[in-house]
């Protein structure tokens, strides 16, 4: 269910930092080869963005979330605003770049291999700025969760969250500036198989959870993909294959395991049992087209266990 109300005296559980965009998203039979016409079909439009659409995940299991991200003054910033907004996400924190472009993406999902391509383009924006973050509002949440793309005021967010005792959340997709340092400053940092890959310089997903926990976050993880995922909570390794389903298209699973693993940390739960509910999560949104239409109801989780 959505949530569509903010909390009293305009705080939330979930304040999020980070990426927001519009996704195109069509099918294709496969990949094609340079300079060849491929035709797509089925093609929908959906909110997209890792922080955004794992925002939208929380909302709709009841959780009370608010964005700070960039769009721009183009076509493509109130249709962004306007996902987020009709799934319950409080928007007032979104930073209108005038004279700029919105993030915006087109994916090549091919159902008959369960994996997506995507083409995207960044905000042309200036990023938020440390000044622009609302500090008094992350300091009464329950949990900061952020994608890194903003590095400085990722950085800046994370270290004031921390001082407030505000739990920080990292969805690490990709290795980037300040994301090491945005490491030393989380209590649970989870990372893709390509981020892990890049820190590590080679494939090793349980020795990149080694190396990443030595910076200081508590919990962390490397998602897998088909393969699972890989995690330490506080020196314990867990590990768990993936479930087994006919993917269509995995666009935003790494997202919703994200939320998923958030909301069980807002539940309570511990970390296996968060995780866990990540994994099934993202195996359910890849049974539809696009990051957001699969996303399923949390009660059904306790339904298929």
């Amino acid at each position: 269910m959505k949530n569509t109300n903010k909390m009293q005296n305009d705080d939330f559980q979930v304040c999020g930092l980070g990426q927001c965009c519009l996704d195109y998203i069509g099918k294709i039979p496969a990949y094609p080869l340079p300079d060849m016409k491929c035709e797509f079909t089925d093609m929908t439009i959906q909110g997209g963005g890792p922080i955004a659409t794992a925002l939208t995940a929380l909302s709709r299991w009841g959780v009370s979330c608010t964005i700070t991200g960039v769009i721009g003054d183009d076509p493509l910033g109130p249709m962004i605003a306007e996902s987020l907004k009709k799934e319950g996400v409080d928007i007032s924190r979104l930073l209108i770049r005038k004279g700029f472009d919105s993030q915006f993406a087109f994916v090549m999902a091919e159902p008959g291999a369960g994996r997506r391509t995507i083409f995207w383009r960044r905000p042309t924006g200036p990023p938020p700025g440390p000044d622009e973050l609302d500090y008094e509002l992350i300091s009464k949440a329950e949990v900061l969760y952020t994608d890194g793309i903003f590095p400085a005021a990722s950085i800046a967010a994370c270290r004031a969250a921390r001082q407030a005792g505000v739990k920080v959340v990292v969805d690490a997709g990709s290795m980037r500036h300040g994301m090491l340092d945005i490491a030393r400053s989380s209590d649970c940092f989870i990372a893709s198989e390509t981020f892990a890959n890049d820190f590590l310089g080679r494939e090793d997903p349980l020795e990149a959870c080694r190396s990443l926990a030595k910076l200081g976050p508590g919990v962390v993880g490397v998602t897998l993909g088909p393969k699972g995922y890989i995690a330490m909570d506080h020196g314990r390794i867990i590990r768990k294959p993936a479930h087994k389903v006919k993917a269509i298209d995995t666009t935003g699973c790494g997202d919703i395991f994200h939320a998923g693993f958030t909301y069980g940390l807002l539940k309570g739960w511990d970390t296996e049992k968060s995780l866990d509910f990540g994994a099934w999560a993202a195996a359910m949104v890849s049974l539809k087209l696009g990051g957001r239409a699969g996303i399923p109801p949390a009660g059904d989780y306790g339904s298929v266990k």
